[in-house]
Order: C-alpha cells, then structure tokens, then sequence
C-alpha cells in the first residue's frame, strides 16, 4: 500500500455507515497525521443501521465540518425528539422517552421527586417534558441557546435514510484525502508479532497497514476471522435475535419521534423519513417463527409496500476485545444491541471518539488499548442494561415471551439500579455511558416501576404550592408549543428532500 511515509497508514476494512464515519472522523480531525486507506466491495451487500439516530450524532457531524440542514436534505430526514413506547408494561400503555428533561429540579432536587409525591393529581410525567409535548403536537421548533429558556430543555436528533448517510460521509472523506480500493478481500498476513501485517485481495493485491479498523460488519472479517478474538453472547438476556424490515408509503401526519409497539415476541418499529416509513419487527425465533414474524409485519403497515420484507440474523453481545493487537473493531464487527433505543450510531461514534483520544504516532502499547477496550465495554454494558430493562419491567402475560422476560434473571448491575429506584426513586449515576437521569426515569415510570418514597426536600413546599408549579409548568409547555410551526412545515421550510446539493 503505498502512501506518505511520515504518517500512519491506517486501513478501513469495510465501508456502510461504520467504515465511512471512521473515515470521515479521522480525515477530518487527523488527517494531517494519517494515511487512510477504505477497502470495500460494492458486491457486499450493507446491513444499513438503523434509520433513527440519538442527538449525540449532530455534534459528530457538526464537529467534521457538515451542513446539517444540506445532510438532512441529501438524507430525506426527519426530526426525532424521542421513542414512544406502546404496549410494554400493560397493554394499551404509551409513554415516549424524550430527548429532553422534566420539569425545572428544585435546589439539587430532580423534579420527578416533586411529580412522585403529588402523583395522585399530577397527571403522566410526560406533562412535564417539552419535547413530549411536542411530539404529540407534531411541532418543532430548534432549542433555543439560552440556559435560562423552557426552549432550551430538549435536544434533537435525525431519522434518515442510512443508506444514504454512507454515500454523504464518503464524498465528504475522499474529498478530505481517503482513498477508496473497490475490491473483496480475501485473506490476511501476520507478522513475527501475531500482529496483521496486510490484507490479500482477490485479485491478488496486497495491502499493509500500521492500524487496521475492522468495520466489516457481523462478520469481523479481522477481529474474529483472522484474530479469533472471542465474542460475549447476551441473548440470555436479550433474547430477541431477529428482525424483519420492509419500508412503506406514509399515511398521515409527519410525527417527530420513532415508536416501538410490543409484539408478542418481541417489538415492531416505525421511523417515518421525508419519503417513506421505515418498519420492522424484532423478534425472539425461539418464540415465534420466520414467517409469522413476516406476516406480522406486512399485516400492520400504514402503506403500500415499497420492497419486500429482508430478514435480519444476529447475536446480541459484543467482542472480548474492540482493540486486539493492531485492529480496532468499530460497528457491527464489534458487537451489537438491537435497535430498541437507536444505540448502533452512537455506539459506532464512540469507538472513533475515543480512538481518536488514545491514537498514538507508533504502536499502541497495550494500557492504551486496555483503557479502550474498557470504556467501550462499559459504553457497551450499560446500554445492555437500559434496554433489557424495557423487557423485564413488565406487567405482560399474555405471551410465553413476555412471561419469561418479566421472569428474567437480570444482571446484578441492573438489579442494583432497579433497587436503588424502587426504595428511593434514586438513579444510580456514573461518569461513562450513554443514558443519564432523565432516561432512566422515562423508563422506570414509563414501565410502571414507581418508587415507594422520594425525597424529603420535596415535602419543602406546601402541596398548595407544588401543584400550582405543576399547573404553571404544563401551561408553560403548551403554549410554547402552541407558538411552533408543525414538524412539516419546519422541514418543507429547511430541509426538503433534494433541495440542497450533496456534501
């Protein structure tokens, strides 16, 4: 592989969403240090994660240089302001995590303490969120960036077409120094280390590399195929290991937020784009087969039909080790969590994030890599708890499925977080993972796991008091609201569909 001879060469295996935002991330923040190199091959077909994304993808993009308002357009996204929820804990149930806090908190105390002891007249926590509200409006307007506004409560995120995001970010990365080889590879070299030294393709070229990043999808063509690193299966407690997916013309009003409706089992999605609704049905193949699963779904779309169903087959887990000798696997290659909470994205943008702060000229001694593999296997563990938490805290026996996640043997690190919110309506809090208070309280109640106390500061105010502030609060929302244009006009106005030009 040839290259300047001062950088270090780094070698993308695989492209799709993983490899390009790898790509991009490095050419743009440390392009002046490295040679990149992306090896994929058009006859490999992508997985295309998921179309719904969290708002921690805007910084990544603003960071490398995007117009967002270009991307969304190139892209024919969507706001999302969060996931509703239907049918989890009991049927009929709804409720929407948003993106976005509750309420204002009193002297250090979080609101959902105030709502908890004026529960019997509050009314769903939900009231008390902005971004809740205006969700079921159908309204959007961006947060304003004054810390002291009720508009600055909420942040937002996308909802696109995945497989257009790739072909973006590639321009984007070629145009900033990538180089791109069309071609599948084949096999690979060690050197006297153990470390790969290149990669074979079936032509017959050879390409070498100082760092390889495995974005080769489920199959880690490096990290497993020729490391053998070892994978961490969670289905004991994430049972669901397939999905069927199949998109369809919108029928009714643009909504900015994903939903997630319980099946029986397992859960189906909608993710409406500017051209299309995006659906799909995850789901246990110990409790339900192929082909009901697929009936299922295609029974219950909005629209016409704009494909045929695919079906999906994965191992809910993750690698031993994302960075073993001299590859760093990022995307599918490194693990996966089903997409209940939009987390693939973001678990991708971590692994650059923090390859990008521990990256070295020469190679990497093995703390670096140690510290790595750490953070990601706690960004990876605590994500793993937040979702399983959405199967075991329910109410549900209607199904075999259901009765055996309200049955589940949880993770002791989530049976101490469950614990610690039931007694005191306490959430256990930490330095690294995604989910912070607020999430974690969406879900809780949103489950119907209500703690038996909360704290005495709240008794600080009379309950005259306390439930005038909840009344002003919900008068507040709505008229914010109110004043918004709908989440249509607000994209016909700044993102339509091919109205921009690509990146």
């Amino acid at each position: 592989m040839s290259g300047h001879p001062d950088k270090k060469r780094v070698l993308i295996v695989g492209g799709g969403t993983a490899g390009w935002m790898t790509a991009a991330g490095l050419a743009s923040l440390l392009g002046d240090h490295l040679d990149i190199t992306l090896i994929e091959s058009e006859a490999i077909g992508i997985v295309g994660v998921g179309e719904a994304t969290l708002p921690h993808i805007r910084h990544f993009n603003r960071t490398i240089g995007i117009d967002e308002m270009d991307l969304m357009a190139a892209t024919s996204a969507t706001v999302k302001l969060g996931i509703e929820f239907c049918d989890w804990a009991r049927l009929d149930d709804r409720y929407i995590h948003p993106f976005g806090d509750y309420g204002v908190p009193s002297d250090g105390t979080p609101f959902h303490h105030f709502w908890r002891r004026a529960i019997d007249d509050a009314g769903p926590i939900g009231h008390y969120s902005l971004p809740v509200v205006m969700s079921y409006a159908g309204k959007f307007s961006p947060p304003s960036e004054d810390p002291r506004s009720l508009l600055s409560s909420y942040r937002w995120a996308y909802q696109f077409d995945a497989t257009a995001y790739a072909p973006y970010l590639r321009r984007l990365a070629e145009a900033r120094g990538v180089r791109r080889i069309e071609g599948r590879i084949t096999g690979s070299k060690r050197d006297e280390n153990g470390d790969i030294a290149s990669v074979t393709l079936e032509n017959g070229e050879s390409h070498a590399a100082d760092l390889f990043i495995d974005c080769s999808g489920f199959r880690g063509l490096l990290i497993e195929g020729a490391l053998a690193t070892g994978y961490e299966d969670w289905t004991r407690w994430l049972p669901c290991d397939r999905a069927v997916a199949a998109p369809c013309e919108h029928a009714g009003e643009l909504l900015p937020f994903t939903r997630a409706t319980a099946r029986g089992a397992g859960w189906q999605w909608r993710i409406p784009l500017q051209h299309r609704t995006g659906n799909g049905y995850v789901y246990s193949s110990a409790h339900t087969d192929d082909q009901d699963a697929e009936d299922q779904l295609v029974q219950s779309l909005e629209g016409r039909p704009l494909a045929d169903p695919r079906v999906l087959r994965f191992t809910t887990g993750k690698r031993r080790k994302l960075w073993n000798r001299n590859v760093v696997a990022i995307g599918l290659s490194g693990g996966f969590l089903e997409p209940l909470e939009s987390t693939s994205i973001y678990l991708i943008q971590q692994g650059i994030t923090y390859l990008i702060e521990l990256l070295t000229a020469g190679p990497a001694p093995e703390p670096v890599k140690d510290e790595y593999n750490r953070m990601m296997d706690l960004e990876f563990e605590r994500i793993r708890d937040f979702l399983i938490l959405h199967y075991h805290a329910t109410e549900r026996e209607d199904t075999a499925f259901w009765n055996d996640m309200r049955n589940l043997r949880i993770p002791h690190s989530l049976e101490e977080k469950m614990a610690l919110f039931r007694a005191r309506g306490r959430v256990q809090t930490y330095d690294y993972g995604l989910f912070l208070e607020a999430s974690w309280v969406a879900v809780y109640l949103g489950q119907r796991v209500v703690p038996s106390a909360y704290d005495l500061r709240a008794d600080e105010v009379s309950e005259e008091e306390l439930l005038g502030r909840l009344s002003s609060m919900k008068a507040m929302m709505a008229t914010a609201t109110k004043r918004m244009p709908s989440h249509a006009d607000w994209i016909a106005s700044n993102c339509p569909a091919g109205a921009r030009s690509a990146a």
